[in-house]
């Protein structure tokens, strides 16, 4: 299907990020393409496919919060849940945090461009995995009521495009489309 089209590799480089060039490794050394429906349950580990085990990178979550620690961002604690114990990782940089939901507020209201394909890619990719990941609505909790309604409009405006005729509009964002349309399905 368009909408969901296969992940084909273009340069193996290493990134300099364990997790990424993992990810490369596997994409090179998968038979067949696969699409970007089946790389996020892969890499994601929510795949029972037997045969895209080896695929799959192990213990994702806890190895990007691993290295958000390492960057100060998080912090690692020990909750107790009456009858065990859990490491969790709060924010530990707020402004980190801050500058991050302030970016995204602002491209939705002073920044807006009201066309996908003038927005900053880093941009769009933020709003489409903040809407997969469902914060959307955290993300502009702290805006008063008028500017809030107007972020989640045109939000929801631009997360309700069709992903195939926004891709084909502007080179470089065909992975992001291809990300919504698979989280949409």
């Amino acid at each position: 299907s368009p909408l969901l089209p296969q992940v084909l590799l273009k340069s193996d480089a290493p990134t300099g990020d364990v997790l990424l060039d993992e990810t490369l490794r596997h994409i090179k050394a998968t038979e067949s393409a696969e699409t970007v429906q089946t790389w996020i349950e892969l890499l994601t580990g929510e795949t029972w496919n037997p045969f895209k085990l080896q695929y799959q990178l192990r213990n994702v979550r806890e190895r990007l919060a691993k290295a958000l620690v390492e960057k100060g961002i998080l912090s690692t604690e020990k909750q107790n849940f009456l009858l065990f114990d859990m490491t969790t990782h709060p924010v530990s940089n707020a402004s980190e945090k801050q500058r991050l939901l302030r970016r995204l507020q602002e491209s939705v209201l002073e920044r807006w461009v009201n066309e996908p394909q003038r927005m900053e890619r880093r941009t769009l990719a933020l709003l489409v995995l903040a809407h997969a990941s469902d914060v959307l609505e955290n993300v502009f909790s702290s805006l008063a009521d008028d500017k809030y309604d107007v972020a989640m409009n045109r939000t929801k405006d631009l997360l309700d495009m069709d992903p195939e005729v926004e891709a084909a509009k502007a080179r470089g964002t065909e992975m992001i489309w291809a990300v919504l349309a698979a989280f949409n399905k």
